[in-house]
């Protein structure tokens, strides 16, 4: 994901990285293309004039456009829900930490606890991606606890197993009160509940059928657009329809790319740097040396 400083005005008319423009160009020039060859003929396929003028085009386009608001919405709606379940991430894993800290005598083995917080989060963001989590795992964990996770089909959700073994063995060694032991299940049942919503996003898409339909209705407006507006702006017809093809093809690859908020596209969450801000803070509260923050580029910055 791309957060950075909200350029003015003009450099906004020409933003290239993070906006659906490379995704929309090929088929924006393909419609432009076609209007031109449709305002070239006037209207005719051969020698049959197409019988068409803007008003079905503007009831259609009506329809259309609150089509394609609700799809946004909804979409959007996922992204949200997903940006605020890392958020969550990040103030629970704070929190228990900060507990294990302070109310853990002695606090020694409090960086067991944070490296399988921290293997957590970046075993979620691999999950998520469906990409192979042993690197991290390795740099973070000992081998027994790597071997262990090794046959795990759910990662995160056995290291949070671990985090509760943490807490069991403190209260073992009494080294824990056991209210303290629940006051202390509280981030990390919602560190739970962030799990279970992140692979509930992950893994309930948008209806296919939905995306479909859309995507044929926007396709055959533009290409039907043309024929109802040469007779009316003449020269000036393949001009309104690359506008009016950007706005609908620019919704439509917009709502699919934040549809999927896991992903690595320009506008999904910035997941790797989410994870660096993560690992920063934990090691930070144990007074470790902070790894460099990753997957931002120069003069961008990461929301929490």
């Amino acid at each position: 994901m791309i957060v950075r400083p909200r350029p003015n005005w003009f450099r906004m008319l020409f933003v290239w990285r993070g906006s659906v423009l490379p995704v929309i160009l090929p088929q924006l020039l393909a419609t432009t293309a076609f209007a031109i060859l449709v305002t070239l003929l006037h209207g005719r396929v051969f020698a049959w004039k197409i019988p068409l003028n803007f008003v079905p085009f503007s009831l259609i386009g009506l329809t259309l456009a609150i089509f394609l608001g609700f799809r946004n919405s909804t979409s959007y709606a996922r992204y949200w829900e997903a940006r605020t379940l890392w958020g969550l991430l990040l103030n629970e894993t704070r929190a228990l930490l900060r507990q294990a800290l302070t109310l853990v005598d002695p606090p020694s083995d409090a960086s067991t606890l944070a490296a399988r917080l921290i293997a957590f989060v970046h075993a979620l963001r691999h999950q998520l991606r469906m990409t192979d989590p042993s690197a991290d795992l390795e740099r973070l964990l000992p081998a027994q606890d790597c071997a262990r996770l090794q046959t795990a089909l759910y990662k995160p959700a056995m290291l949070l197993l671990m985090a509760g073994e943490w807490l069991r063995d403190r209260r073992q060694a009494g080294q824990l009160s056991p209210a303290l032991v629940q006051a202390m299940e509280i981030p990390l049942g919602r560190l739970t509940e962030a799990l279970g919503g992140c692979e509930r996003i992950a893994g309930t898409p948008i209806p296919f059928t939905y995306s479909v339909i859309i995507h044929r209705t926007i396709y055959l407006y533009c290409v039907l657009l043309p024929f109802g507006l040469v007779d009316a702006i003449g020269p000036t017809t393949p001009v309104i329809v690359a506008f009016i093809a950007y706005t609908f093809f620019a919704l439509e690859a917009l709502g699919a790319e934040i549809e999927e908020p896991f992903g690595t596209e320009p506008n999904d969450l910035a997941l790797d740097a989410m994870s660096a801000m993560i690992e920063s803070t934990l090691r930070e509260m144990m007074g470790e040396a902070q790894p460099p923050q990753s997957g931002l580029a120069p003069g961008e910055f990461i929301q929490t």
